[in-house]
């Protein structure tokens, strides 16, 4: 697989790209070292850079450090690849329910892929004024996933919305808690730390 060629043809051309992603039947390891982790070092490596060199202000108060990048690039590593095994083995489970195929590979191809938007949309946490930004990017990703459930899961049309429906509500939970666990795991404390609040 040529990862350049992958983010820019399931950016562009998604409707005949799942075609090609459905037809390498490629298991979800391969999808997750090949894909997933090198893409997810986008945001991390960005967070990093956006909150350890270059800081955001908040109230006056200006924050850059290196321990708070790392903090902030371990949150958002973790919460790409964690958001996309948790949301494709929920995908997985439901599959039966929504006259889907069964089959863990393919609901993680699906994901992984889908998340593409999110992944290169993390460039912009290397910029705190720009990382509305990167939400942005990633809601491209629901179109992703939506046009993927056909071709990937085998999904009939008439179930489609409702499938994609609870696939959207669980990735974006998914995001959204495993952040603010990370956040309050290993940020919380430095707030704390720095008497912030």
């Amino acid at each position: 697989m040529d990862i350049i060629n992958r983010v820019k043809n399931i950016l562009v051309t998604p409707k005949t790209e799942w075609q090609t992603i459905d037809g390498e039947n490629e298991s979800h390891v391969a999808v997750l070292t090949k894909y997933v982790l090198l893409l997810a070092a986008i945001p991390a490596v960005a967070a990093f850079i956006g909150y350890g060199l270059i800081g955001h202000s908040v109230f006056g108060f200006r924050f850059a450090s290196i321990d708070w990048g790392i903090k902030q690039a371990i949150v958002q590593y973790i919460t790409m690849v964690g958001s996309v095994y948790i949301t494709a083995l929920v995908i997985y489970l439901l599959a039966e329910s929504f006259g889907s195929k069964k089959d863990f590979d393919k609901a993680f191809s699906l994901v992984a892929y889908a998340f593409t938007p999110a992944f290169v949309g993390g460039i912009f946490f290397i910029y705190y004024p720009l990382t509305i930004l990167a939400s942005l990017a990633g809601i491209y990703g629901l179109y992703l996933l939506y046009v993927g459930l056909v071709p990937m899961m085998k999904t009939p049309d008439d179930k489609r919305i409702s499938y994609f429906v609870v696939s959207l509500v669980v990735m974006v939970a998914a995001v959204v808690l495993l952040g603010i666990i990370l956040s309050a795991i290993l940020i919380g404390g430095a707030y704390s730390a720095r008497g912030l609040f």
